[in-house]
């Protein structure tokens, strides 16, 4: 029961990561954007 409590914590921070990688990304992106509008 243990290994699969950790096995699940382990998803749920690695899913939380690549979120936060691509909301990183994504902001990148329309801040570069934004600023080659103006």
């Amino acid at each position: 029961m243990n290994e699969k409590k950790q096995t699940s914590t382990f998803s749920k921070i690695t899913k939380a990561v690549v979120w936060v990688m691509l909301i990183i990304m994504i902001g990148t992106t329309v801040l570069s954007a934004l600023s080659a509008f103006n």
